[in-house]
């Protein structure tokens, strides 16, 4: 049957409407905020707020001096990425699970500890700096948190201010930052990058099975940050060998960047996968390799004046030493002496001590990945409950 013209038009026009009223409800409700009740945060020592310390001993001073006013578990002068995530949703800073002392889990918990792997590292911590809680042990962590904590709350009294409630579960936003030591413990043992490269693949498919396994746990809403550029990073350069021709012009490793490049390409494609696997979730990837390497190759651009030199440490090239480490001591002439010592002003510095960056670039990275712009799908972190078409 030929159609008049303005039959096909009236049809066209009939269609139109009736999407738009269709799609109007999803998107309003796009555009509406989410009221997440909880996080619950699983990583190392960039998202750790207390977890290393509680086991291991707490972080030393000058740790913490520029916001808690000394240490606070935390390998940073002040706050994380993670505490402006809180400090976002209006919830307080996340307690360590592994911290007994003062810690409060009414609105969730952070799993994540320094030196901790997506993959278990056949070494002690003393034997190779890396954490035996890598993320499996992390969600056996949460895996038994999720009912002791229902039971404990079922006692009442303080027990019931001091934990989650049972529906915070599945409207809880879930965070992860890890990854960055998975590459480090190769590169560490003298692997080329060609054979850290090369086991890459097992690591996000471990990476995998712990989301599906939260999402098992009633988990929907996650927040996953890729690794950020490990070839600027102070302890990298100064303990991995790089010509002179393989480093960039902000003053970072070219082949270990390429690296982390390379895992960020896996672990996006991952979350693709993911939420084809996990049709009820809400995934979104978030780039703060970009946002990260942005403050190191434009520092006057964001307020910074050093960008690849550690604030805190003991001499060489990078104010990074292995042996003395921010808040290290020595004797000297018989008597013990603070060697690793803190910059004057921490502000001015993107990293903290050779590791980690310092709060000031934490804050930075937050103001530039809180709106979207480095997230895929681009919604901002309030937003972060809608779910996306999978690609």
């Amino acid at each position: 049957m030929i159609m008049e013209p303005h039959s096909s038009k009236t049809l066209v026009l009939t269609i139109l409407v009736s999407l738009s009223l269709s799609l109007a409800p999803c998107l309003a409700l796009a555009s509406t905020s989410c009221k997440f009740p909880a996080i619950f945060n699983f990583g190392d020592s960039n998202s750790d707020t207390g977890g290393l310390s509680a086991v291991f001993g707490q972080a030393r001073s000058p740790h913490g001096e520029s916001y808690f006013h000394g240490p606070a578990g935390r390998y940073c002068d002040g706050r994380l990425v993670i505490d402006f995530i809180a400090k976002s949703f209006g919830l307080p800073f996340l307690s360590a699970y592994l911290d007994s002392v003062g810690s409060n889990f009414s609105h969730g918990a952070n799993f994540a500890t320094a030196g901790s792997t997506i993959r278990p590292q056949n070494t002690t911590l003393r034997q190779s700096g890396f954490s035996p809680i890598s993320l499996d042990v992390q969600y056996n962590e949460f895996y038994d948190f999720h009912p002791r904590s229902q039971v404990a709350r079922n006692r009442g009294g303080v027990f019931k201010q001091l934990m989650p409630k049972a529906q915070d579960f599945s409207r809880a936003l879930y965070t992860f930052d890890i990854g960055q030591n998975d590459l480090t413990a190769g590169l560490f043992l003298n692997m080329s990058t060609t054979q850290v490269k090369a086991y890459v693949p097992d690591v996000l498919n471990q990476f995998k099975n712990i989301v599906k396994n939260i999402y098992g746990q009633g988990g929907r809403y996650f927040w996953i940050h890729n690794t950020g550029p490990i070839g600027c990073l102070p302890y990298v350069l100064d303990r991995l060998p790089v010509l002179a021709a393989q480093v960039d012009n902000a003053g970072c490793a070219i082949p270990y960047n390429k690296v982390a490049q390379f895992f960020n390409r896996g672990l996006k494609q991952a979350v693709f996968q993911l939420r084809k696997d996990l049709p009820l979730a809400a995934i979104t990837y978030v780039d703060v390799y970009s946002a990260k390497f942005s403050l190191i190759s434009q520092p006057e651009k964001h307020g910074f004046k050093e960008p690849v030199r550690a604030c805190c440490g003991h001499g060489g090239k990078y104010n990074y030493n292995l042996h003395i480490g921010c808040g290290g001591k020595a004797k000297v002439h018989g008597k013990v002496k603070l060697l690793g010592k803190a910059c004057q002003d921490p502000s001015l510095w993107v990293n903290w001590d050779g590791v980690h960056y310092t709060q000031a670039a934490n804050k930075r990275v937050f103001d530039q990945i809180v709106d979207g712009s480095f997230s895929d799908p681009p919604i901002p972190l309030k937003r972060a409950c809608h779910r996306q078409q999978a690609h």
